[in-house]
């Protein structure tokens, strides 16, 4: 660590570090929409959130979606397998956390505990914009965001005055090892009544190669094929209509630890598919109680497949989820007085889940088909009414919200018969900012939040990473409370927030082992909600701007997560992580290094002590540098990452795959 803080510290002193104050950092002068479903600056925002830009993701080339947001304050990132990749936020992850897309819930109800692989359904090729906010979420988005909310914005094809034009943008990316070449192409047209945008991604990723000992680990590599288009349409002055498709599929998405650690010949998603497409109406209104409104109808279809073989056996098995969500939410934006806006609105989304399991004798081709890992033909209905109001007195910002919520769940269950319940959540939140001075403000919040209880809880059957699950059917939404303070700054020169949070967690929904029974040769568990916890912590964060084009930044977050119930650590907490830069960043060239870091976790709960991908004695601490740099010129687009300069061998807390090796990356771009 020693070596490579003087690396940094050296090149920070020799005037050598700056970001643009809204594309590098993302801690000075953004917008954000998430945090209060309506756009504001991030400064005088009552909560924590952070910002992640297009020119952030084009300067670092991060390889996923997942990975764009390792060294962000507050969130870590663990990776079961090299395609997943799962957001940690206050020390949640999984269906704790809400993942949003262009306004529409990426959450579904299969969503499962503990991490998954679904953010990295998203194109990182395709991101306008992130958005994380945490500690709060449930009243402005709906069940899941305990942990908090990260949304993703595509990009939006924009509409001209000045005529007619054809734009169209070709990358290529390659990484040493054969671990990553990617290509993607887009071309758009806009006018002053319809901009089009039109883009498709092909990537190869070859096995993930390590540190200094690890070297590659195989089989992890696998390949993605992504396709979205976007139309807007002007069709009043007042009225805007958008139309959107993504689809991303990725095939033969190995599951490096069970292969290596689980005696599995055969262990892969295949495919691991995504689909969206929605059309969103936004409208100018003429009176107060209208001043906007925005109308979403979405259709999302996710695919997952399994494919399973242990070694020396003859059976392999296939099997397939697959979950079709409707969804219509309205919002309307109303400006009460000059002090008193609000968004008030409905959500609505409604689920089908199919899931189907075939046994392949692969000598004879004889095939026996059964329940899957889900009751087939199970339907979930989300539906909720929420008020969100924000009021502005001189130096005081106040935000307050209230959210009904209510659930229609059914299922048709081989062992449970035939279930349907119909929880329901009521929650509220309050948050409060004082504007000491122009560059000084103080801010607290209380929120409420809830997780509904999903198909995936309630209707589990089969292996699931290292144990096997029967059903439940009499679960209640998991509750929390959270309380947080903090501080921001903004000078010319100087930018940072410090805070500090409590969160209450109730009536959790926990995996409980059944003594005695084993399955497969797994042990058997069923959820139940039996856990009471909290967890505690803090983060912090600082830039500051030694000249115009330079700047030196650092951040850091801790989590101490306690189960009140089981008297011992919460599962899956992360270490005490975060990072350290510095960044040039002119007209043409672009330079930048950093050191991402994490302490080791030893606080272990029975279930990390039974996770065979964390380390017996806990997982330990690492420090890896990495520097990059990028060159404009005319329509090129020039940009090289080194990555791990020294070879660490290293593991993200709870994954199943460690980390890249020494390794670097070239990409090209070319803008017409």
């Amino acid at each position: 660590m020693k070596r490579v803080t003087l690396i940094l510290l050296a090149l920070s002193m020799g005037r050598f570090v700056h970001a643009q104050e809204d594309t590098t950092t993302g801690i000075l002068k953004q917008v954000i929409i998430t945090s209060q479903r309506k756009p504001a600056d991030q400064f005088y925002v009552p909560y924590s959130t952070q910002v992640v830009d297009g020119d952030y993701l084009g300067h670092y080339g991060p390889r996923t979606t997942p990975e764009a947001l390792s060294g962000i304050t507050g969130v870590f990132v663990q990776k079961t397998n090299h395609g997943g990749g799962s957001p940690f936020l206050r020390g949640l992850t999984g269906n704790q956390t809400l993942l949003m897309v262009d306004g529409i819930r990426l959450n579904n109800s299969t969503f499962r505990y503990g991490p998954n692989q679904y953010l990295n359904t998203l194109d990182a090729f395709n991101i306008q914009k992130m958005e994380v906010v945490k500690g709060t979420g449930s009243v402005q988005y709906g069940s899941d965001a305990i942990g908090g909310v990260l949304q993703v914005f595509t990009r939006e094809p924009r509409l001209t005055s000045e005529g007619s034009q054809w734009s169209g943008r070709a990358l290529a990316k390659y990484m040493t090892g054969d671990m990553e070449k990617t290509v993607r192409a887009e071309g758009g047209y806009s006018s002053k009544k319809a901009a089009v945008t039109i883009g498709a991604t092909y990537r190869n990723f070859a096995d993930l190669i390590g540190g200094d000992t690890t070297g590659r680990q195989s089989p992890s590599g696998y390949k993605e094929l992504a396709f979205d288009a976007k139309a807007k349409f002007l069709l009043k002055e007042q009225i805007e209509l958008t139309i959107a498709h993504q689809l991303l599929r990725q095939q033969d998405v190995p599951v490096y630890h069970k292969v290596v650690l689980e005696d599995f010949a055969i262990n892969n998603f295949d495919p691991q598919q995504r689909m969206l497409n929605y059309a969103r109406l936004n409208i100018k209104g003429q009176s107060p109680m209208l001043n906007k409104v925005e109308l979403i109808a979405s259709w999302q279809q996710t695919k997952e497949g399994r494919n399973s073989q242990k070694n020396r056996s003859s059976t392999l098995r296939k099997e397939m989820d697959q979950v079709n969500t409707i969804g219509f939410t309205a919002d309307i934006s109303s400006a009460f007085s000059g002090i008193w806006t609000a968004n008030s609105g409905i959500e609505l989304y409604h689920d089908k889940v199919n899931s189907i399991k075939d046994d392949i004798n692969i000598n004879n081709g004889n095939r026996v088909r059964s329940r899957g890992l889900y009751p087939d033909d199970a339907r979930y209905g989300n539906y909720s009414l929420y008020s969100l109001h924000h009021f502005e007195l001189n130096k005081w910002r106040i935000e307050a919200g209230v959210r009904y919520n209510t659930f229609a769940i059914s299922l048709q269950d081989t062992s449970l018969g035939n279930v349907r319940i119909t929880p329901s959540s009521f929650v509220y939140n309050g948050s409060v900012l004082y504007n000491i001075s122009a560059s000084h403000n103080l801010y607290a919040t209380f929120n409420t939040g809830y997780r509904a209880p999903n198909i995936d809880d309630m209707g589990t059957l089969g292996i699931v990473d290292f144990r096997y699950e029967l059903p439940s059917n009499d679960l209640a939404p998991e509750k929390s409370t959270n309380f947080e303070v903090g501080y921001k700054v903004r000078t010319a020169a100087f930018s940072g927030r410090l805070s500090g949070f409590y969160m209450h967690l109730s009536d959790l929904i926990t995996r409980s082992k059944i003594d005695g029974e084993v399955i497969n040769g797994y042990p058997v568990y069923r959820k139940e909600n039996v856990d009471d916890a909290y967890i505690r912590g803090a983060e912090a964060e600082a830039l500051y701007q030694l000249s115009g084009k330079w700047n030196v930044s650092g951040n850091v977050s801790y989590q101490f997560g306690q189960s009140l119930s089981k008297k011992e650590p919460l599962r899956r907490i992360p270490p005490m992580h975060g990072r350290l830069m510095t960044t040039y960043n002119g007209a043409k060239l672009f330079l930048s290094a950093e050191m991402l870091y994490a302490m080791k976790q030893d606080r272990l709960a029975q279930g990390d002590k039974d996770d065979n991908r964390i380390p017996k004695g806990g997982t330990p601490g690492w420090e890896v540098l990495n520097l990059y740099a990028g060159y404009n010129v005319g329509s090129l687009k020039f940009r090289l990452g080194a990555l791990n300069l020294f070879d660490v061998d290293y593991r993200t807390h709870g994954s199943g795959i460690n980390g890249v090796g020494r390794s670097a990356w070239i990409s090209v771009e070319v803008q017409l």
